[in-house]
């Protein structure tokens, strides 16, 4: 651990990780395996307790899976079973090949005769979707209708029927299965009700802009900069295409976010582009989910960033940014923390894989002090991603809230490893540093970035909250109205932040907080106590 902090941090998970088993599923295991705390020797005992009931073992969800239902046959002689039967198993094979969704198997040995059987049998396999249908024959026709059902809330989400000749077989069957697997794909994507949209646009602006996605998702300097070079690319192929303006938007946003460059430069940009993109499509939840994340994060406009959030999730509710972005830049300055779980816990079984809303979900339940909750959620992030810096860098801020400081600084030191360039990163490790009592570390790292703020912006918040550790609540006070005048993202979450906790009530502070508007955004029924 002296040499890599990494081995501090991963013993740490570990330990979580098995006592979380021998709490469920390992509760009758022989042997117990320990990693006691101070130390990295595994011991090893014999256990006295009897095996449970694996019934009682909690299963969970999976927010992207699918099973395929029987098909029903309709014809009155009942000659079509063979094909159902085929038919079930083409599909099953197209949708196994769709990626960032699971295909649960559906127990043969147990019928249905009713539609509310489908929703009570995919209940119990906790599956969110169910491919069914049924087959008939019209003269020489054969026509199957196939339809996707919400599991969860019992209602169609697409439904279509799909003909061929009586004689055709294996080729029915395959052009059915890759229609299905074709919705789910854009399902997944961007919203079922857009499955048919693609016929007119430019493939090669789409593409760049996919590429641009990933890059935004990856959430360093690096990945950053690279998406806003797809994203500009995929105007300059098609300069109609809305989503590539959506995503210059979102890009200049969270490049201000990141402190990458300064917010006044990224502003006028980021609205510009998202008021662009409304523009051109009215009808897109991208255009309408980046316009309302300026309103929120930029303009401070409550009501309005809202309004366009609750319009994107209308248009489209399986685009996870819309439900990600409504809880964290709106529902959370708001003080609304029980209504912004509900909605990140939606955006991560829409979108199970992404490394962002994990992190942010372990940043809601931060906020909600539950650290616990989101020591847990810190695990499962790294667990999807090992090399993501904000998840070591959310880490380090819940274990210092927990008081494990020597934990706190290896997480630190972990995401700046991973992201040396970033202020903010160092700055959580200058204020874990000074929390620790190693003042002259702290006041190093803070020296080494004000050096850096020569030569790129840093933004007034993470020097503040330094300041704030280091026992300087006026230097943090003239640091937090930099940030006011700066419009820092970091800054509209002053009402929940514990690293804010000593300033508050300090009439300095409150004026701070009273300028973001968000106590007169809400109404009482609205706060919510942290």
């Amino acid at each position: 651990p002296r040499k890599d902090p990494i081995v501090r941090v991963e013993a740490r998970r570990l330990r979580s990780q098995l006592a979380r088993y021998y709490s469920e599923e390992g509760q009758g295991d022989a042997t117990i395996i320990e990693l006691p705390k101070g130390g990295y020797a595994p011991v090893f005992r014999t256990s006295r307790s009897s095996a449970p009931d694996r019934s009682s073992v909690p299963l969970h969800s999976h927010g992207n899976s699918v099973t395929i239902a029987p098909f029903a046959d309709y014809t009155r002689s009942g000659q079509e079973q063979h094909f159902c039967r085929g038919l079930v198993q083409a599909i099953t094979q197209c949708v196994c090949g769709v990626r960032g969704l699971r295909t649960l198997a559906w127990p043969r040995t147990i019928p249905f005769d009713r539609e509310e059987d489908l929703t009570r049998i995919a209940g119990n396999l906790k599956a969110s979707l169910v491919v069914c249908g049924g087959v008939r024959i019209t003269g020489g026709t054969r026509i199957v209708n196939v339809q996707l059902l919400d599991a969860e809330g019992g209602h169609y989400l697409w439904s279509e029927s799909i003909q061929s000749s009586a004689d055709e077989d294996v080729t029915a069957q395959q052009r059915v299965a890759e229609t299905v697997a074709d919705r789910l794909r854009a399902g997944l994507g961007s919203g079922f009700q857009k499955a048919g949209n693609l016929a007119g646009e430019n493939l090669a602006a789409r593409n760049l802009w996919v590429q641009g996605r990933y890059h935004l998702n990856q959430r360093t300097e690096e990945s950053l900069k690279k998406a806003l070079e797809f994203f500009e690319r995929a105007t300059d192929e098609d300069a109609q295409f809305a989503l590539a303006y959506s995503g210059l938007a979102d890009t200049y946003g969270l490049l201000a976010h990141y402190g990458v460059i300064p917010p006044a430069e990224a502003w006028s940009k980021a609205a510009s582009n998202a008021a662009w993109a409304v523009m051109m499509d009215e009808n897109s939840a991208e255009a309408h989910t980046s316009h309302a994340h300026v309103k929120a994060s930029q303009d401070w406009e409550w009501s309005a960033a809202e309004h366009g959030f609750r319009r994107a999730i209308d248009l489209d509710p399986r685009y996870s940014t819309a439900r990600h972005w409504y809880a964290m830049t709106c529902l959370v300055p708001l003080g609304r923390l029980a209504e912004a779980r509900r909605e990140i816990v939606i955006a991560e079984e829409l979108d199970p894989i992404s490394s962002i809303i994990a992190r942010d979900h372990a940043f809601l339940d931060y906020y909600l002090r539950d650290f616990e909750a989101a020591l847990d959620q810190c695990d499962h992030t790294i667990q999807l991603n090992p090399h993501f810096a904000a998840a070591y860098w959310m880490l380090s801020l819940v274990q210092e809230q927990m008081g494990d400081l020597e934990e706190s600084v290896a997480a630190a030191q972990r995401a700046v490893q991973l992201s040396p360039q970033s202020p903010r990163m160092m700055a959580a490790l200058a204020r874990v540093r000074a929390l620790s009592g190693q003042e002259a570390e702290a006041r190093a790292i803070l020296d080494h970035i004000r050096s850096a703020g020569q030569k790129r912006y840093v933004s007034p918040f993470d020097l503040a909250i330094i300041s704030i550790a280091l026992g300087m609540p006026d230097e943090a006070l003239d640091l937090l109205h930099r940030a006011l005048a700066d419009r820092c993202f970091e800054l509209t979450f002053a009402q929940v932040d514990p690293r804010l906790d000593p300033m508050r009530g300090d009439p300095r502070f409150e004026t701070v907080v009273a300028q973001i508007g968000v106590a007169s955004a809400q109404t009482a029924e609205d706060r919510t106590d942290v």
